[in-house]
């Protein structure tokens, strides 16, 4: 038995068109459908359908992405007037900063070599 990739992840939220212009501005290719909305990195996908009863549930989850440059990603995070949690900082190996979308699931840009 062997898997050969990880695709995607599917994501619960209140309001697609909030979604979508949060992943819009981040830069993020979006593909809008009538009930999803799917952005893209590369070859990697999150589909956002609405959470039909209203309640969100994304406890605990953080999504890494890489970045080329993590304090240039940061600094133009801020620009866009985006809010990160935290700045910058080694964890783990890795040169990370998070970002909580409009839902509460946590992105983390990393910078590792």
């Amino acid at each position: 038995m062997k898997m050969s990739s990880i695709s995607g992840v599917v994501c619960h939220v209140k309001d697609l068109d909030e979604t979508a212009a949060f992943y819009e501005k981040l830069g993020f290719r979006l593909k809008r459908e009538p009930a999803q909305l799917t952005a893209y990195v590369n070859w990697f996908w999150i589909t956002f359908r609405p959470q039909e009863d209203g309640a969100v549930t994304h406890a605990g989850s953080h999504l890494y992405i890489k970045v080329e440059d993590i304090q240039a990603f940061y600094d133009g995070v801020q620009e866009l007037g985006l809010k990160p949690t935290t700045a910058p900082a080694k964890r783990s190996g890795m040169i990370e900063f998070e970002l909580p979308d409009p839902d509460g699931y946590t992105l983390v840009f990393f910078w590792k070599k």
